[in-house]
């Protein structure tokens, strides 16, 4: 039906690195894309160190590793065995020594901040990493495509079980149990002793407040524990890829400027699951329509431009925009999201853009067709606008 944008990146960093990570939270579709790779490497090895049986296979890793030294050996959620790194670092450097230059591990995690730390400590310069989000619109829609299209991947999220459901009944299904079994099991199996009840009010409280500032104090004070607690809450959620802190743009404009991160959960099918919401119906009427929307925005655009730096720009006078991005050529984009399809900015949208000093004004929208204003900003399409900032980051990657 479709195919990850991933899958080519993926294909071409095993040419030309020893290891290669591939890092997405849990059933976003990491270990299908591996076996797509396996088939590309009849000779693969596989193994899922969820599995006790997996773990006893590594016992004694080096010895067993160089056993396979001919073959491609996938290691599903690395993250389960940390002190693994240290080994591929001698297992990849031997294997360099027989002629093996790439190809040789391919590492799936659905911790990254573990994965990061391991791998810059152990693996420097010998991996590679791609990161796999959900399912995309560019990855569904190849041509153009209304607002009416977009609300399934809007309102099931990206997850490829989810969106995929016979129906939406079956879609809020599947994320509820998703949601109860990363609470119950895969969180407490990473070692954090949280309670899984804490967590999922703290996981819920964030879809209720999707794309505000981030306030550790108030939400430590409806929790009742403290805001340093709630700091390392948010942490994990954000290691797992479940929830996105977007940092404020930072610069020299003589303004006022907001600090704080907005805090986004980043599958809009988690937040719609998360306040009990199954339908298009229930998500159009309720208060979070329109952070939803902007948040699923959000993660479709950066997703496109991963190499961009992603802000939002707010002074304490009002001037805002939803989304920053600076390019490689420190080109800066701002970029307003409406759900309207008649959408209007304010003026201090104008005042942004103009601290910001922005190439281009862009006010992405369900609208059926892409049209310019008077006043220099482009309204767009969602995939209009994917396509633009797809093509911007080509042309100065």
């Amino acid at each position: 039906m479709f195919e990850r944008q991933a899958q080519q990146n993926l294909s071409q960093l095993l040419q030309q690195f020893p290891a290669v990570g591939l890092l997405g939270a849990r059933q976003v579709g990491k270990t299908t894309l591996a076996f797509v790779q396996k088939q590309r490497y009849p000779d693969a090895l596989y193994l899922d160190l969820e599995l006790p049986s997996a773990q006893r296979q590594l016992d004694d890793p080096e010895a067993f590793l160089m056993a396979h030294a001919q073959q491609l050996v996938i290691l599903d959620e690395v993250q389960r065995m940390p002190g693994l790194f240290g080994i591929l670092r001698g297992v990849i450097d031997q294997r360099r020594r027989m002629g093996q230059d790439h190809g040789q591990f391919l590492l799936l995690g659905s911790a990254s901040g573990v994965l990061l730390q391991q791998s810059s400590e152990s693996l420097a310069g010998r991996v590679a990493f791609v990161d796999l989000p959900p399912l995309q619109v560019a990855e569904i829609f190849s041509g153009a495509s209304g607002a009416a299209d977009l609300h399934p991947l809007w309102v099931r999220g990206g997850f490829p079980l989810s969106y995929l459901a016979p129906n939406d009944a079956a879609s809020f299904t599947w994320r509820e149990v998703f949601i109860a079994t990363y609470l119950e099991k895969d969180i407490p199996a990473l070692g954090p002793r949280i309670p899984a009840t804490t967590l999922r009010r703290l996981w819920t409280m964030l879809a209720h407040h999707q794309g505000e500032l981030l306030d550790q104090s108030k939400l430590a004070a409806a929790l009742a524990i403290r805001g340093q607690t709630v700091g390392s809450y948010i942490d994990l959620l954000c290691d797992l890829m479940l929830v996105r802190r977007l940092p404020a743009w930072h610069g020299k404009v003589g303004k006022r400027l907001i600090r704080s991160p907005k805090v986004y959960v980043r599958d809009s099918g988690l937040v719609h699951a998360l306040l009990g919401l199954p339908n298009l119906d229930a998500v159009l009427g309720h208060p979070v329509a329109g952070a939803s929307w902007e948040g699923f925005v959000i993660e479709q655009l950066m997703n496109a431009a991963p190499q961009a730096q992603a802000s939002f720009y707010r002074t304490s006078n009002g001037a805002e925009v939803d989304l920053v991005l600076t390019f490689r050529n420190q080109q800066t984009w701002a970029i307003e999201i409406k759900r309207s399809s008649a959408p209007t900015v304010s003026r201090g949208y104008h005042q942004a853009a103009t601290d910001l000093g922005a190439a281009r004004k862009l006010l992405v929208a369900p609208v059926a067709q892409s049209y310019p204003t008077k006043d220099g900003i482009e309204v767009l399409a969602l995939m209009r606008a994917i396509q633009l900032v797809a093509e911007q980051e080509t042309q100065h990657g």
